[in-house]
């Protein structure tokens, strides 16, 4: 199988990269299916491959009680496994596909090497880190201050940056599991939102239908870490 280029890649990062890091790190990239559900990163164990998404997103997740509750979203602006850009080699959480795609792969081991040899490939990674941080410290807050709706509005709004198109394939059940809160909570959610015709609720598929009444109703529950994340790939570029 012929390697990637960079120049088609959808991978933010992997795009950001300079062109000579990319030409070293070219050959260790991996094309994998990400199918629904399937678990990239299992709870307090050794993380092999780090996932960089091209179509399709994971859910970063804790579990507690006996439920999940999402603490981050992984897209093609990313990677997942980050704990390794900061030389852990676990995490705590869960991280599994919530959204079906394809990527690529790269061995713990060969992103050591390629951070340690050159560092402006580190310097790119430990910037989403950071990125990363942001979004999980926004979801803590927006958990704590905001109405369900602000967060309804807003989770949609982070997924529907990393899809192509306006279908969420999701079921009430999974984004209840998603949001930390009972299933008649959701479903009355979801139906404000769609009697304000911000959105169409269908069986298993949520439909955008005005984004810019989601961000209206989503307020400052939504932009902060997206703002930071475009700031930081600026200033890289």
């Amino acid at each position: 199988m012929s390697a990637p280029q960079q120049s088609t890649l959808r991978n933010q990062l992997l795009s950001a990269l300079p062109a000579e890091d990319f030409a070293a790190l070219q050959s260790h990239l991996e094309p994998v299916d990400l199918p629904l559900r399937e678990v990239l990163h299992e709870p307090d164990q050794p993380i092999p491959h780090v996932y960089f998404p091209e179509m399709g997103f994971s859910s970063i997740v804790t579990n507690g009680g006996g439920s999940k509750v999402e603490l981050g979203i992984v897209g093609r602006e990313g990677m997942t496994g980050v704990p390794v850009v900061l030389h852990v080699d676990r995490m705590p959480f869960e991280c599994f596909i919530q959204n079906p795609g394809h990527g690529h792969r790269v061995t713990v081991s060969a992103l050591k090497a390629m951070m340690e040899e050159r560092p402006s490939v580190h310097r790119l990674l430990l910037r989403y880190a950071h990125a990363l941080n942001v979004q999980t410290s926004a979801t803590a807050f927006a958990n704590a201050n905001h109405t369900l709706e602000m967060r309804l509005a807003r989770w949609l709004l982070m997924c529907h940056d990393r899809i192509d198109g306006y279908d969420i394939e999701i079921t009430h059940d999974f984004l209840a599991m998603m949001l930390g809160v009972r299933r008649p909570g959701v479903t009355t959610t979801l139906h404000v939102l769609e009697g304000n015709r911000l959105i169409r609720a269908s069986r298993g598929v949520i439909t955008i239908r005005d984004r810019e009444g989601l961000e209206k109703m989503a307020d400052d529950a939504y932009g902060l870490p997206e703002r930071e994340y475009a700031r930081l790939m600026a200033e890289e570029t």
